[in-house]
């Protein structure tokens, strides 16, 4: 009996234990199902999470990229204008700069940077301290200002800390101008500064209501590898997400998380916890029942399977409500999902058609119910979008599908599935208008832009093309093959009325001169103002003499008076004329302005024409001009010395050292050879000063032959340079061993304050002054009170008809007697016979200078000579 009853135990405890098994499996398969759907879920919201926080993020780098680029698109305009006036001053900037912040932008100051240093601002106003600020002395900014200028191309840096204060962006545009010989020059750096905090606002990013954290890197464009310039650190090490804004010259990256980082956990972790649990009893419970009832197992199975399906649908609509329509009766079954999208409140309370169509707003039931209707009556899918309006107003968007089927009872229902979609929708309204705006300010900027070409091609007073209008021009008709002629117009005594009246008088004098231009020049003919008192005008296919007609016709009525306020103004006109017989368009021209520089040289109020003689002209005058910088570089410049006698004992008084070019071909040149050109290329300073330094030198070296001084000339482009006392005060000069000859043609009578301020720095340097070539130019007994040199050079052709000309001689004798009243020692040069010298000396002149007693020599020569005494057997 014990052993039949252990059996049975064992018996009951195996069947017990097989009837476990099948809710051990499943608690197991749930379980595992369990953290599926959970890492699914995770996923899932992360992955939403990131996308809403991408969304919010293209918004505000669409909006960082149109605002950098339409402030510096505003920019490009005035760099074109400057192209045109690439010697515009602060004024003209002010004008052209203040058209741009008319704009909506985020400009803060427009800066304008000739050869790499600010001096032009606008506004100037709080922009004070920036003028002056050269970029290649300032750390911060000279990285970015050189790149700009060495690889031609528009660099944005920042942010950067400015020197008139506060924080910016700085766009810097290399300018390069065009130049004669047909190339281009750098001209600066134009810096379009955008204001930090503006942008950040204007692009979204200082705006208080977003909910994400962000950070932005790459400071000067450099990119993720750069330095982050905004935005906390806990951005980019939080596992942003990240896109690329691309600016000029670079780009930046923009991270971003939501605020107070990502979520630890999906928002339906609990409720999706909740259904999980709900399977595990719906499914495990049947399961240890049917074990108990084993009995029942084929009813409770039927069951299991009918909950077990709508735990997949369940499962599958993770987030979305799921509803159930009866065709036949219009009854629905929602779920709690759908209730919370309705904005109805919980319960199992029967649903039907009205209480679905009473939620649709107004404006969107009848298309809500044509979808539904058709989709039923063709019993195929259904598919809508439509807005709800809750109780509380609150309008939600919505996006439903379904499809049809029939029950086993063969009743015919719709089942579907809805969810909330405001969020998608409202973005898309977002992008929609932020689209909207930014078309809305593309074709401001085009219209802007228009604006600005329009100023950038023509003079801002005449109306008339200006010099990049006409550059652009003769490209076009360089290739069209016509026969183009260019008339190069200079106004001649322009400056005085200027000068005289103002500049509103010259403003009116220029419009007058434009409208005679335009009055006589054909209707095909191209008229434009290339400069402050210069016009041009392009006529196409007209031979010489039609042209001569219109210079002669334009130069006789630019004579006639003009009246300004009470005031009968006249100037005139200069004219060069080019054709272009099988020369290019930038060499057109040139020839024009080598023949305009001809008719000025020639007695202005004239034309003259650009032919083979003046293009001789111009290649001799380049072979002299590349000669002498050669001999500058070689030192082929030298000083010849001529010496200075005392009249009464004919002792050597001074010595006079003359430039002279040792010609490797031609030997010795005279300044006569020479000069004209190098006051041309601006060099007669150079060799003014090569001059004064060998005659230091030498003067040093004959310190045993008792000459008492040297005397050397100084030009007019000398006295006019500002660094001439800096660097005579380096020379060491002994008071009264040196004299600085002035030719009279320096026109001492003028009231040059910088000139006379120099003159009197070389006196207090103990350096004597002599006026040269005294009596042929223009010095008065005025500017010798003024100047009070100590000494006056008779010129030449004063002293040579003294011999026979009793007037001459009288003539000079009142010169020596000015001289002298004056207390102004006194000295003839072109002494060639004994007979001025003893002329001279009876009408009382102080120092003889001349071929009678000798000729201008090199150093060794000279210092011969003096050993020698020769001079004293002849006198």
């Amino acid at each position: 009996m014990a052993r039949t009853d252990f059996s049975i135990g064992r018996v009951r405890q195996a069947v017990f234990s097989l009837a476990n098994l099948p809710a051990a499996i499943a608690f197991v398969v749930l379980l595992v199902c369990a953290v599926v759907a959970d890492q699914q879920n995770r996923k899932v919201s992360d992955q939403l999470a990131r996308a809403d926080v991408l969304a919010k993020v293209n918004i505000i780098r669409a909006k960082l990229e149109g605002n950098i680029n339409g402030n510096l698109q505003l920019t490009q305009g005035l760099v074109s204008a400057i192209v045109t006036e690439p010697y515009l001053g602060q004024q003209r900037f002010a004008s052209l700069a203040g058209n741009l912040f008319e704009q909506k932008s985020q400009l803060r100051n427009i800066a304008g940077a000739p050869d790499l240093i600010i001096s032009l601002m606008y506004p100037m106003k709080g922009n004070e301290k920036a003028i002056g600020l050269d970029y290649r002395k300032n750390e911060a900014q000279r990285t970015a200002a050189l790149r700009a200028r060495d690889r031609r191309e528009l660099v944005f840096a920042g942010p950067v800390d400015l020197a008139q204060g506060g924080r910016g962006f700085i766009g810097r545009i290399p300018v390069f101008v065009p130049t004669a010989g047909g190339g281009d020059r750098f001209w600066g750096i134009i810096s379009a500064v955008v204001d930090v905090d503006r942008l950040y606002a204007a692009s979204g990013l200082t705006d208080p209501a977003i909910d994400i954290d962000v950070a932005l890197t790459g400071k000067d464009a450099l990119g993720g590898s750069g330095e982050r310039f905004f935005g906390g650190d806990n951005v980019v090490a939080g596992n942003p997400v990240t896109a690329e804004v691309e600016v000029p010259s670079g780009s930046w990256r923009i991270s971003a998380i939501p605020k107070g980082g990502w979520p630890a956990a999906p928002k339906n972790e609990r409720t999706l916890l909740a259904l999980m649990a709900l399977a595990g009893v719906l499914v495990v419970l049947p399961i240890l029942v049917a074990g108990r009832l084993f009995g029942e197992r084929q009813k409770n199975y039927a069951e299991l399977r009918r909950l077990s399906g709508r735990l997949e649908l369940a499962l599958e609509a993770s987030g979305i409500g799921v509803w159930e329509h009866d065709l036949a009766t219009n009854e629905l079954v929602w779920d709690e999902r759908v209730n919370e999208i309705y904005g109805k409140a919980a319960g199992s309370e029967p649903r039907g058609y009205d209480d679905w169509a009473g939620t649709i707003h107004p404006d969107d039931i009848e298309r809500a119910r044509r979808d539904f209707d058709l989709a039923a009556a063709t019993r195929g899918l259904y598919s809508s979008q439509y807005r709800l309006i809750h109780h509380d107003g609150d309008v939600r968007h919505v996006r439903t599908r379904a499809t049809f089927f029939q029950d086993t009872g063969g009743t015919p229902k719709m089942i579907g599935a809805e969810w909330d979609v405001t969020s998608d929708v409202l973005l898309n309204e977002n992008l929609e208008r932020e689209r909207q705006l930014s078309e809305s300010k593309n074709a401001e900027l085009e219209i802007a832009k228009a604006r600005i070409e329009h100023v950038a091609l023509h003079d801002s007073l005449t109306g008339l093309p200006n010099r990049r209008y006409l550059d652009e021009m003769l490209v076009e008709s360089g290739e069209s093959g016509r026969r183009t002629a260019l008339l190069h117009l200079d106004l001649d005594r322009f400056k005085q009325i200027n000068d005289t009246l103002g500049h509103a008088a010259g403003d009116a004098m220029l419009m007058h001169a434009s409208k005679v231009i335009k009055a006589n020049a054909g209707t095909a003919d191209f008229v434009a103002r290339i400069g402050g008192d210069e016009f041009v005008v392009v006529a196409h296919g007209d031979g010489d003499d039609k042209l001569a007609e219109l210079a002669s016709r334009i130069i006789e009525e630019m004579r006639q008076p003009v009246t300004y306020q009470g005031h009968q103004c006249r100037f005139g006109v200069s004219i060069g004329i080019a054709a272009n017989d099988g020369v290019d368009a930038r060499q057109l021209l040139v020839n024009a302005d080598l023949a305009l520089y001809r008719a000025k040289s020639h007695g202005r109020n004239r034309y003259e024409f650009f032919n083979e003689e003046l293009q001789s002209e111009i290649v001799r005058t380049k072979q002299i001009a590349d000669e002498i910088l050669g001999g500058l570089e070689r030192n082929e410049f030298v000083a010849y010395y001529q010496p200075q006698f005392d009249a009464r004992t004919l002792e050597i008084v001074g010595v006079e050292a003359l430039s002279r070019w040792k010609h490797p071909r031609r030997g010795i040149l005279a300044p006569a050879a020479y000069l004209k050109v190098a006051e041309e290329l601006n060099v007669v300073a150079l060799i003014d000063r090569t001059t004064l330094k060998q005659a230091l030198e030498n003067f040093e070296r004959w310190s045993h032959l008792n000459i008492p001084r040297v005397s050397v000339n100084v030009s007019a482009r000398r006295l006019e340079d500002r660094d001439l006392i800096k660097g005579l005060r380096k020379l060491a000069i002994k008071q009264g061993t040196v004299s600085f000859e002035l030719v009279e043609s320096i026109f001492l009578d003028e009231n040059d304050d910088f000139v006379s301020w120099n003159i009197e720095q070389i006196k207090e340097l103990g350096i004597d002054i002599e006026i040269d070539d005294f009596g042929t130019g223009y010095a008065s007994i005025v500017s010798l009170l003024k100047l009070q040199p100590r000494r006056l050079k008779i010129d030449r052709q004063l002293i040579t008809p003294i011999t026979g000309s009793k007037a001459q001689r009288r003539l000079v004798s009142s010169i020596i007697e000015i001289g002298k009243s004056l207390g102004i020692e006194v000295v003839a040069e072109g002494v060639e016979t004994m007979e001025h010298a003893r002329i001279l000396k009876e009408l009382g002149c102080d120092i003889l200078q001349g071929y009678a007693f000798g000729r201008p020599m090199d150093a060794k020569t000279f210092k011969a000579f003096a050993q020698s005494r020769k001079w004293l057997a002849v006198g």
